[in-house]
């Protein structure tokens, strides 16, 4: 970790940059916090959201390398977070994970343009090596970096 000119901390990884950013986007806290502290223990700088509208608000300001992203919320659900999102272009290559309990969430996954999915409940293998592709998919295709 080191700090910035304005007093804040940011993580640097082993390389010398900032590791990759994850926005981490559900309703649950249970959840929410679980998936946070697994995601920085893996080295990753995280970001949470509770709801779709909070989540347009850090990736404005964020733009995150990935967004971990739950559909059903309050406030906005992660279908109209998705769509407002993919209309615009310097978001829309952002891969998105669709994390959710709905049985037909690969389909769902697909309509959204999602990058992969994973079914709640879910074991943490599957969850880190899904992450791990898709921020290699999106460096190797010079996606967003």
């Amino acid at each position: 970790m080191r700090t910035t000119s304005n007093g804040s901390s940011e993580l640097i990884s082993a390389n010398g940059h900032p590791p990759p950013s994850i926005l981490v986007v559900d309703d649950d806290p249970d959840i929410l916090e679980a998936l946070s502290e697994i995601l920085e223990s893996e080295g990753f700088g995280i970001r949470q959201a509770r709801n779709g509208l909070e989540a347009l608000d850090l990736v404005a300001n964020l733009a995150p390398n990935l967004i971990l992203l739950d559909l059903m919320m309050p406030v906005m659900d992660g279908w109209e977070f998705a769509e407002r999102m993919r209309g615009r272009p310097d978001w829309a290559r952002i891969p998105v994970i669709v994390l959710s309990a709905d049985r037909n969430i690969g389909t769902k996954a697909r309509e959204l343009g999602a990058l992969g999915y994973l079914a709640k409940p879910f074991e943490l293998n599957e969850l880190l090596s899904m992450v791990q592709t898709s921020l290699q998919h999106s460096k190797k295709n010079g996606e967003h970096s």
